[in-house]
């Protein structure tokens, strides 16, 4: 029985290999009559689909270390080809496991996260069928967008794989080599980027000054998607600070990091550092973290102000409703048009969004298509109501929903472990992430930033975890010693 069980798992297997060996010949042969240099394509898919299944966890590990270093590529589709390579390994490796009797690794949030994706597609269904505001001119717009979103669910499902064979402390410190080389890459941009490809280089920021060109964005394309990334780390980071001895190592890359975070010169992102560090010392408020946090703050204001540019963005927010009685919001949108006020160019944004919203207040205008209803034509530079816009009552609704639910699975695996131990810091920390990220929702495209969120999914998955398991690999090496002294005592 057990002789035929395998012979089946195997013949399963079998078949699925040569399904798959017989769509690479063909797709070989196409790229060879489509142009000849293509034909190292197939080689290098086959080559990272067995490395994929002879050591997957090396390779999932690699796979999400190697994303941050993919957005300079933008232009080259290279972070969409990512996204979409990650997707059909993570299918593949379910449509194995399940042929071959292996478990599917999943919880409860994984299902609910699963039916929200799912969901999501319905306003590309009905954007070709004319149910949405827009027709089916944006239909790519919303198919890249859900994309987007399923291969947020297939990391998470990734992850969920490691669990049992490797802890979660070993697999969040491992992400730290993701800062390698966007960290390297903005380092040659603030001090040598005549080193640097035009891609790379700061002076691609089109702006219209010097100073704003020199805010660098490492490897991730702008800077405030930089900062968020930063963010994350910094957050990681103090997790660190808090669960070692040796906190010398991990306080010098929190300067350090304080360091570029500054450097991007981004207003909305020093406002989400504001709110994390009210966050973690808020409930702890003891005399090291009082100090802790104001000298923070103080080197990253003082950073911030140490530049004329710095000082023109604090500035400009006196030209605002904000913090000038005199001047109302119709005034600040007909000055958005001339005085190059970015917080007045964004009230003029959000009242055009606004009014668009009117239009298709059910189900709004479809996925990624907020840049496309008003005059402006560009980004909402508001998550909040970029849903609104897109998705309608409906979709607003459904995107509140996915907010509250990771509330309570931070909450309820908080207040589930231990006190004081690593998983209880670790969601203490992605709280104090993600009020900064729902802050930041509020004047900014956070939703865009995809490398962020790639990350924040995986940390998401990893807070499930019993972290008080012994991974596989090192309960066989704890068998085998003990193997290995029974047999030396007898």
């Amino acid at each position: 029985m057990l002789t035929n069980k395998r012979s089946s798992r195997y013949s399963s297997l079998g078949l699925i290999v040569g399904i798959v060996g017989v769509g690479i010949g063909l797709l070989t042969g196409f790229l060879v009559g489509a142009s000849p240099l293509l034909i190292g394509l197939p080689i290098f898919s086959v080559a990272v689909l067995v490395w994929f299944f002879a050591k997957f966890e090396q390779a999932v590990i690699g796979l999400l270390v190697l994303r941050s270093a993919l957005d300079t590529f933008s232009a080259q589709q290279l972070p969409a080809a990512f996204a979409v390579g990650l997707d059909g390994l993570a299918l593949l490796y379910v449509i194995l496991s399940l042929l071959t009797g292996q478990s599917v690794k999943v919880d409860k949030f994984w299902w609910f996260f699963a039916g929200w994706v799912a969901l999501q597609g319905m306003w590309v269904i009905l954007l070709p069928l004319g149910g949405l505001g827009l027709d089916s001119t944006y239909l790519l717009e919303g198919v890249r967008e859900w994309t987007r979103l399923f291969s947020w669910l297939m990391v998470y499902l990734l992850v969920m794989q490691l669990q049992g064979k490797i802890k979660p402390q070993t697999l969040i410190t491992t992400l730290f080599l993701s800062l390698i080389i966007p960290l390297t890459v903005a380092s040659m941009q603030m001090f040598v980027p005549s080193l640097l490809p035009s891609f790379l280089s700061q002076g691609s920021l089109g702006t219209g000054n010097l100073e704003a060109a020199s805010r660098i964005r490492g490897t991730l394309g702008h800077p405030s998607t930089f900062a968020t990334f930063l963010l994350l780390f910094i957050g990681l980071t103090c997790w660190k600070i808090s669960n070692t001895r040796n906190r010398l190592p991990w306080l010098c890359l929190l300067a350090i990091l304080a360091f570029f975070f500054v450097s991007t010169k981004a207003l909305t992102m020093t406002a989400m550092l504001f709110m994390f560090v009210f966050v973690m010392i808020a409930p702890k408020l003891n005399l090291v973290n009082l100090i802790g946090g104001i000298l923070l703050l103080g080197l990253v204001i003082t950073l911030f102000t140490s530049t004329d540019f710095g000082r023109e963005r604090l500035g400009s927010l006196a030209e605002t409703p904000l913090l000038n009685p005199d001047m109302d919001v119709w005034r600040a949108i007909l000055l958005s048009w001339t005085d190059g006020n970015s917080f007045n160019w964004r009230i003029a944004q959000w009242h055009f969004m606004w009014e668009a919203w009117k239009n298709a207040p059910l189900l709004g205008y479809g996925l990624n298509t907020a840049s496309y209803v008003t005059v402006l034509q560009n980004e909402a530079h508001n998550d909040y109501l970029r849903a609104l816009v897109e998705g309608g009552i409906v979709g607003f609704t459904t995107f509140l929903a996915l907010i509250a639910a990771q509330v309570y699975r931070l909450v309820h695996f908080m207040s589930k472990s231990e006190k004081n131990s690593s998983q209880q810091n670790f969601c203490f920390v992605l709280i104090a992430l993600f009020s900064a990220i729902l802050l930041g929702m509020f004047t900014d495209n956070i939703w865009k930033h995809t490398t962020l969120l790639f990350y924040w999914w995986l940390s998401l998955s990893v807070v499930g975890w019993d972290w008080n398991e012994i991974p596989s690999s090192e309960n066989n090496i704890n068998q085998f010693q003990v193997s290995y002294l029974n047999n030396e005592r007898s």
